[in-house]
């Protein structure tokens, strides 16, 4: 059975729904550039893990919804070449009509592919992959498996990140970091859940990744200022859960 494409607005905010009240994505109507769902900013942690001016440069997304990643990317970010995976392509249809997806075949590819197969067969190379595919009853199948993170790992440039939503995983998010981890020798983390229940979690290959948390809220005001996004939250979270031995990250 093919589930309906649902649009609604509240509050002046658009959400995106696959046939449920579950929302799949949100835009507010006045900053359609925002990242308005705190997931979708915590993601974007990962662009504070390589102190890099040239990262990230190309960027494969899995799983579109309603474009917000994607669109923040592509305004802050104007040298990096971006691909998307969609399975569903009423889905791209409707981050176009509904919520202002680009139209720039140039720095913006956007292919309608079952995420893990494309992984799977894809000869090209990323600095930064974010997965963020669901179903209508917010199942991540093969997304969520080892196979699939090993294909990611393969698919990275070297200093390559992976950021993944882990929401809506039914017996935690716990199995599914142990897979990232097998993939990524060890070198994977989840971040302390946010109170919308996203869980968050970071992979890396290359240089290990040695940043004190005072550095990196000062790479986080900069992205504050810079584009909008607030992570300075997602770091005192960080801090108060005492992962950081010496007030270092490690990845």
């Amino acid at each position: 059975m093919t589930y309906p494409i649902d649009i609604s607005e509240e509050a002046g905010v658009r959400y995106l729904h696959f046939g449920s009240l579950w929302i799949q994505g949100a835009m507010r109507i006045a900053r359609p550039w925002h990242l308005e769902l705190d997931y979708t900013r915590e993601m974007m942690a990962s662009l504070l893990m390589r102190d890099d001016s040239h990262f990230p440069r190309k960027v494969l997304l899995i799983g579109l919804g309603a474009a917000s990643i994607t669109k923040f990317l592509y305004r802050n970010y104007p040298r990096a070449h971006l691909t998307v995976v969609e399975i569903e392509p009423r889905v791209v249809a409707a981050a176009r009509q509904f919520f202002k997806l680009p139209e720039d075949p140039k720095r913006l590819n956007i292919v309608i592919a079952d995420g893990a197969q494309f992984v799977a067969e894809s000869g090209q190379k990323y600095d930064l992959i974010l997965v963020d595919g669901f179903d209508e009853d917010a199942r991540p199948g093969a997304l969520d498996t080892l196979p699939f993170y090993q294909l990611c790992r393969a698919r990275m440039n070297d200093n390559g990140i992976l950021a993944v939503n882990l929401l809506g995983r039914s017996r935690g998010f716990q199995p599914s970091l142990n897979r990232m981890r097998e993939a990524f020798d060890t070198r994977a983390l989840a971040f302390p859940s946010s109170e919308s229940g996203n869980v968050i979690a970071l992979a890396a290959t290359g240089d290990p990744i040695r940043i004190s948390l005072d550095e990196l809220k000062e790479q986080a005001d900069a992205l504050k200022i810079g584009t909008g996004v607030n992570l300075l939250p997602t770091l005192t979270r960080i801090e108060l859960s005492q992962t950081c031995p010496g007030g270092v990250f490690y990845l």
